[in-house]
């Protein structure tokens, strides 16, 4: 099975917004024994580019789920619907 983290959070140092969805977070990380890789976005001219006014974004399997605020049903959703894949395949 592979150990993957599953979500992304794109984000910068200095932001409370995504420090607010990070900490929103640490529940469902917990609830599905996910995890989450989080990116600052001043670090690379692309990303900054992309998510500079968004950020907070929480992308899983390269699917924007949310941004600004922590979607919690649509996160769950995503997060249920990935385990069921991983558990599905693994027979």
């Amino acid at each position: 099975m592979k150990s993957m983290a599953p979500l992304t959070l794109y984000g910068r140092a200095w932001c409370h917004l995504c420090d607010d969805m990070r900490a929103a977070l640490e529940p469902l990380l917990a609830e599905f024994a996910a995890q989450v890789v989080v990116i600052d976005v001043d670090t690379d001219p692309l990303l900054e580019a992309r998510y500079n006014e968004l950020v907070p974004v929480l992308v899983c399997d390269g699917v924007e789920l949310c941004h600004y605020h922590l979607d919690v049903a649509r996160v769950r959703a995503a997060l249920a619907a990935r385990v069921a894949v991983t558990h599905s395949g693994s027979g």
